[in-house]
C-alpha cells in the first residue's frame, strides 16, 4: 500500500473509531482541518479527503459555512460509492473478519472482460475465487478478474488480503467504481458456498473499479448474503 493511502486509512479509520466509541456522537461537529492534521500527523488534504470519504458513506455531513457533523453510526452498512475493502468494513461493524482463497488460475479473458477492462482480446487475466465471512460466518463469495500484467509477479499468499490494498501496492489504486445491482437466487453452489438454502434471495453486484485516471482495474461479481450488510447507495442532484 502506498503511503498516502496509508495515511489516508489511519485518518478514516480514526474519524470511524472515535464514531464507534461515542466519543463523537450524532449530532456533533468534528474539529477543524488544522486541529485534525495535528491529531493525525497528516496533511490538511489528506484530512480533507477522508473526511469526504466519511461524507459519502453517510457517517458525516458538511454544512457551508458552520463545519462538518455526525450524522450517522457506522453499522453493518456499506456505502457503494465509497470503495473500501470488505474485510475492512466488517472489522468496523464490530466483527471478526475472514477471508478464504478458494481458487486462482490465469486464462485468456472474455469478449466482455476485454471489454471491461480495455485488454487486447484473448489477453490474460488473473481470475481469484474468494468467500468473506463475518464472526466466521459466509457474507460475501467474490469473483475478481485483473489483467495478468498487474499481478504478475504478485506471490499467491497475498490474494488472501485486501485485494485494494494489494493494488495499490503494485502501482493499480482504485479511486471509483462502476456497480449494478441485481436480485438473485442461490444456485446449489452458492447455496453451499454461502451456507443458505438453494433458491434464498442473494444481492449480486457486478462492479468495475477504476484508477485516479479513470483506467479500469479489476472487474468484480459479487454474490452478498442479505441481513448482513445493508447495501447503501448515496444519490446526488
Amino acid at each position: 500500500m502506498s503511503a498516502g493511502n496509508s495515511r489516508l486509512e489511519h485518518v478514516r479509520d480514526g474519524l470511524l473509531n472515535d464514531l464507534l466509541a461515542g466519543t463523537a456522537p450524532i449530532g456533533s461537529k468534528l474539529p477543524n482541518e488544522q486541529l485534525l492534521a495535528e491529531r493525525f500527523q497528516v496533511s490538511r488534504a489528506t484530512v480533507r479527503e477522508a473526511v469526504g470519504a466519511l461524507v459519502e458513506g453517510g457517517y458525516l455531513l458538511r454544512r457551508h459555512g458552520s463545519g462538518t457533523y455526525v450524522t450517522s453510526m457506522p453499522t453493518r452498512r456499506h456505502a457503494l460509492n465509497a470503495t473500501m475493502s470488505y474485510l475492512e468494513m466488517i472489522r468496523q461493524a464490530g466483527m471478526e473478519p475472514g477471508l478464504r482463497l478458494l481458487s486462482t488460475r490465469s486464462r485468456p479473458a472474455t469478449t466482455e472482460e476485454s471489454d471491461d477492462l480495455e485488454l487486447a482480446p484473448g489477453a490474460a487475466v488473473r481470475e481469484i475465487e474468494r468467500l468473506r465471512t463475518a464472526d466466521e460466518r459466509p457474507v460475501v463469495y467474490s469473483l475478481d478478474r485483473v489483467a495478468e500484467t498487474v499481478l504478475a509477479d504478485v506471490p499467491e499468499r497475498l490474494l488472501s488480503s485486501s485485494l485494494y490494498a494489494l493494488l495499490a501496492s503494485v502501482g493499480s489504486p482504485v479511486r471509483t467504481a462502476s456497480a449494478v445491482l441485481t436480485p438473485v437466487v442461490a444456485d446449489d453452489r452458492l447455496a453451499e458456498l454461502l451456507a443458505v438454502p438453494a433458491g434464498a434471495p442473494l444481492q449480486r453486484i457486478e462492479q468495475i473499479d477504476f484508477s485516479g485516471v479513470g483506467v479500469p482495474v479489476m472487474r468484480s461479481s459479487e454474490w452478498h448474503v442479505p441481513g448482513v450488510f445493508e447495501l447503501r447507495v448515496n444519490r446526488r442532484s
